[in-house]
């Protein structure tokens, strides 16, 4: 049986659609590929754990395969995150317990459909950005075993490079989830911390930790993300998400960019990034210098500073027993117990100081673009200074969670030598989607062969509806360049499409209203009326709605593909002296009408 490895989830779900009943012997066979003397994995499924995850989900699929989207598809999952009936070890023998539930996030994906293939290896205790510090061995970079392949989420990043599963979770307290995404040429969605519940996970700093998402496309990653993400009662740092941000950046997006750059004399890593801010301004990116100083400043407290004492707190009682700890791993968490209660306070002052500096510059843009790391190292470089290089490795990293903010590591041109060289896209906390929507633009421009697996890239298509989202068809004042647009971009929402409306509708032009105004109305004859589609953060819809003057409204209208959108709709009572225009088959029609009337 061929395996399917490299493989996206939409080819994972076509595959099981054509034979869903084979999917057991599909994954067995995976799962006879797999083994432990692969460093990448910890523990991997027995050929009983994946037939007990399938046996609850066969009778639910056969029902209705509509509620399962990830029925049979195989993923990995970093083994500082609990899977029941497994171990968990967080890469320490020594602290390994037997889990009795599914984290919650893994409780999700496996509602959704997803089989547990394996646990995947990691820096001890989440603490690194290498992959080389591990009882388990050295994970290996997917390009060069040479190299590392970033942590501290290693086994999760490389079996999604390799293809082995179409996605994995990893963690990320201060770029475990992005690093080794872009030494490995993938994808690495770090969400806004308590999107994605922390219950079930072994903590490294529970103030500054979030499950992450591993894959070979932003539109797998973001499938994923939104499966397992959502409020959890049981998790005291949950968030539920406020719908107050944009659905998607701007066709013409600002970016920020830092000001000073240092790439630690690592000259095929600057090329790279040259190359990568040449494509960003393809895509049709605006790109802005911004002071960097707060970001890097933020940064350096995560390490050097009294936010060390997190990770003290989080591995408790192992710290006494430095012979069954990772020489490297015990020394930086040790050193969190020199640090006092009133230090931790000062530095909490600090870190708000700081984040405050930085939403403001943020404010000005739609975002920033860093490298994802300024340089890489080889595994015996690593041994030789395995402080100051993990160091180096988190100069764009660093500060993201301290500072509350989304990010999106993203494949990106290559150095000369061969070597992945990702970009991280970053933004406020809850714009997640808006990263999203440009990394799915930003894949398909670039088109790169995903992970390495060697295979050609499969573009993507747009992201699906959301839910924090309401789309608004607007076909008057509110269209882009019109008067009343302000009303919806200073809601922060983001225009989708032009299309046209079912050919059922006419179209007036209202008497006595300031800035002049049409009506639509639904009627048995008609014509299909130009409109514009815009998404609106749910949470800002009734501003909007609060603003419309009588005697329109908002209801639904069909449009010409038979989809159902909210739009302007209007009293009967104001059409008996208004002017029907439908014959212009638009409001901007009949203002051009006007205009050239007037000529």
């Amino acid at each position: 049986m061929a395996l399917m490895t490299g493989k996206t989830l939409a080819a994972w779900q076509q595959h099981i659609r054509e034979d869903g009943e084979a999917v057991f012997s599909q994954l067995n066979a995976l799962r006879e590929a797999l083994s432990t003397e692969d460093t990448a994995w910890i523990a991997i499924a027995s050929e009983a754990q994946i037939a007990a995850q399938l046996d609850i989900l066969l009778p639910r699929y056969r029902e209705n395969p509509q509620a399962l989207p990830l029925f049979g598809i195989p993923f990995a999952v970093k083994d500082n995150v609990d899977i029941a009936g497994w171990p968990t070890t967080a890469a320490c023998p020594a602290f390994a317990y037997r889990a009795e539930r599914d984290a919650t996030a893994v409780a999700r994906l496996k509602a959704a459909g997803a089989i547990v293939i394996g646990k995947t290896n990691l820096d001890q205790f989440a603490t690194g950005l290498v992959g080389t510090r591990s009882p388990y061995g050295e994970v290996v970079n997917s390009f060069d075993p040479a190299y590392v392949s970033g942590g501290s989420s290693s086994g999760s990043a490389s079996a999604v490079a390799r293809g082995l599963v179409p996605f994995a979770l990893g963690t990320d307290t201060a770029g475990s989830g992005r690093v080794p995404a872009g030494f490995n040429n993938i994808v690495g969605l770090k969400p806004t911390k308590g999107w994605l519940s922390a219950t079930g996970v072994v903590p490294a700093c529970r103030l500054n930790d979030t499950l992450s998402v591993f894959a070979l496309t932003v539109e797998d990653a973001w499938t994923v993300v939104t499966l397992a993400g959502g409020y959890d009662a049981e998790d005291a740092y949950s968030r539920a998400h406020p719908a107050t941000t944009p659905a998607a950046m701007p066709a013409v997006p600002v970016l920020a960019i830092p000001d000073q750059m240092t790439f630690f004399g690592d000259v095929q890593a600057e090329q790279a990034w040259q190359a990568a801010l040449d494509q960003l301004r393809a895509a049709g990116a605006t790109l802005k210098s911004v002071d960097f100083t707060p970001f890097s400043r933020l940064a350096e407290q995560l390490y050097q500073g009294p936010w060390v004492a997190e990770r003290t707190a989080a591995v408790g009682e192992m710290l006494s027993h430095p012979d069954e700890m990772d020489p490297t791993v015990w020394q930086i968490i040790a050193a969190g117990e020199r640090f006092s209660a009133v230090e931790a306070f000062k530095a909490e002052y600090l870190r708000a100081d700081l984040a405050r500096q930085i939403a403001a510059v943020l404010a000005d843009v739609d975002g920033l673009v860093v490298p994802t790391s300024p340089t890489i190292h080889t595994r015996e470089e690593m041994q030789q200074e395995p402080v100051r290089y993990n160091s180096q490795f988190g100069t764009y990293t660093n500060f993201t969670n301290l500072a509350d903010l989304s990010a999106l590591a993203l494949p990106a041109p290559f150095r000369a030598d061969g070597l992945p060289a990702g970009i991280t896209l970053l933004a406020p906390a809850w714009h997640d989607r808006a990263l999203a929507d440009f990394g799915l633009r930003w894949q398909n421009l670039l088109a790169l062969p995903p992970g390495a697996t060697g295979l050609p890239f499969t573009q993507g298509s747009v992201l699906p509806p959301s839910a924090e989202h309401v789309r608004v068809a607007v076909v008057g004042a509110h269209l882009r360049g019109m008067p009343l647009n302000f009303q919806l971009t200073t809601r922060k929402a983001v225009f989708v499409e032009a299309t046209e409306t079912a050919a059922c509708y006419r179209l007036y032009a209202l008497a006595n209203t300031q800035p002049a105004k049409p009506g639509i109305a639904r009627g048995e004859s008609g014509a299909a009326i130009q409109v514009e589609l815009w998404d609106i953060p749910l949470a800002r819809f009734g501003e909007f709605v609060a603003e419309i003057p009588a005697p329109l409204g908002i209801g639904t209208l069909e449009l010409s593909d038979g989809r159902l959108v909210k739009g302007f709709i209007c009293e009967p009572a104001a059409l008996a002296d208004a002017t029907d225009i439908t014959d212009f088959k638009g409001w901007r029609n009949w203002i051009a009408s006007r205009e050239n009337a007037h000529v």
